[in-house]
């Protein structure tokens, strides 16, 4: 179909809820995407950090492959093998002893807040949460997240949330009453801005929870699975949580999301306490276990962490050269450009010049590559920021 077709089609058959770039993507493949007109783009934002391999990765479509003519559905009435599987693989290299599995991040947040009410025992419920922090579009999650423009027009929202600054932990540590159950935060916003927690910080954070029997829940929904140059972020410092979720880049492009959580936490859930219908197929558990094995197999971790710190040094050379670049910050491939003004008409001009970038929160350009990016493919951004910047001055 022809690009004016589909959007046609679109608009009269699609509810809108989603602001579209103008291009129809058909085809994927490594670091690169086709449109429906035959153009070739390099990929910067990967589904959202989603296609933490690229598109299409061999050793996860084989995965597929294998599985879609095996078994794809089964229901959690029944033992499922590539479930356990997939969830002694996350336990042998996270902190974590037990996953539930469900389809999303926000399936995977509101696990994490069902569970920390059920260690609340109906006395506390109350969880902590984070300005800039993004969590989800369910309501209990959109509550918990603490950026205003998600939540306006959904009142009355779930109550048990309190939004205090993120990386002020003398904020946190006010908002502490006899009804708080724990602190939720991402050690890196996302959608907020690429904004990293301060290493004393989240250490802090930490010690606040274990003082007052809080439980530590980390959304590493967009920031997990090798995206900050680590498998998962709180391993940059040196702290563990009790509660971890993952979703985004953990199937390589196919929906499945994941909580995480140690032993002594997980008991608290119990039969019938929490489900999922598709939670945890075996097509979805197959596809995710390929893509971790890849992630630790072919050392994308330390791929992310090389081209990152390249990536993010390029970026600092364009701050010194164009006084309109405020900021540039990040781990890993998860990078944000703040600029002076809004990040939209760069965005257009970067689609224009075959190469797909995102802005969030109006003016934080965000680069979020494959974790097989190259130095050169960098380099090709950099050039076309640099010649786009010129045209700003």
């Amino acid at each position: 179909m022809k690009t004016e077709e589909v959007k046609k089609l679109d608009e009269k058959y699609v509810i809108h809820t989603y602001k579209r770039a103008p291009l129809v993507l058909v085809k994927g493949k490594g670091t690169r995407v086709w449109d429906s007109e035959g153009k070739e783009y390099l990929d910067f934002v990967a589904g959202i950090a989603v296609n933490g391999l690229g598109h299409c990765h061999p050793k996860v479509v084989k995965a597929i492959q294998e599985q879609v003519v095996q078994l794809m559905h089964i229901s959690n009435l029944y033992y499922i093998e590539p479930q356990v599987k997939l969830a002694k693989l996350l336990a042998e290299n996270s902190f974590g002893d037990k996953s539930f599995f469900c389809n999303s991040g926000a399936e995977a947040v509101e696990a994490a807040i069902k569970l920390s009410r059920k260690y609340g025992k109906g006395e506390r419920y109350e969880i902590i949460c984070m300005e800039g922090s993004f969590h989800g579009r369910t309501l209990a999650t959109l509550t918990a997240t603490g950026q205003e423009k998600y939540r306006k027009g959904y009142a009355p929202l779930a109550p048990g949330f309190k939004i205090v600054p993120f990386n002020d932990l003398e904020k946190a540590k006010e908002a502490i009453s006899s009804r708080t159950v724990a602190i939720m935060l991402e050690p890196v916003q996302g959608e907020g801005g690429i904004n990293v927690a301060k290493d004393d910080y989240l250490k802090g954070i930490r010690k606040l929870c274990d003082k007052n029997d809080l439980l530590l829940i980390l959304d590493e929904i967009q920031c997990g699975m090798g995206r900050t140059g680590k498998l998962f972020s709180y391993e940059h410092y040196g702290i563990e949580p009790d509660i971890m979720t993952l979703a985004k880049s953990l199937g390589g492009g196919f929906p499945i999301g994941c909580m995480i959580a140690k032993d002594k936490t997980a008991s608290y859930f119990s039969p019938g306490d929490h489900a999922s219908t598709f939670g945890g197929n075996p097509l979805a558990c197959s596809a995710t276990y390929a893509v971790i094995k890849t992630i630790l197999e072919e050392k994308l971790i330390e791929n992310a962490a090389q081209v990152g710190n390249y990536f993010i040094e390029k970026l600092k050379e364009l701050k010194k050269k164009y006084s309109f670049i405020k900021n540039v910050r990040g781990k890993g491939l998860m990078i944000g450009m703040e600029l002076e003004f809004e990040g939209k008409d760069i965005v257009t001009k970067c689609q224009e010049k075959k190469i797909l970038i995102n802005c969030t929160v109006d003016k934080v350009l965000r680069f979020l590559p494959p974790l097989i990016v190259t130095k050169d493919e960098v380099d090709r951004v950099i050039t076309t920021l640099d010649k786009i910047f010129k045209s700003k001055k």
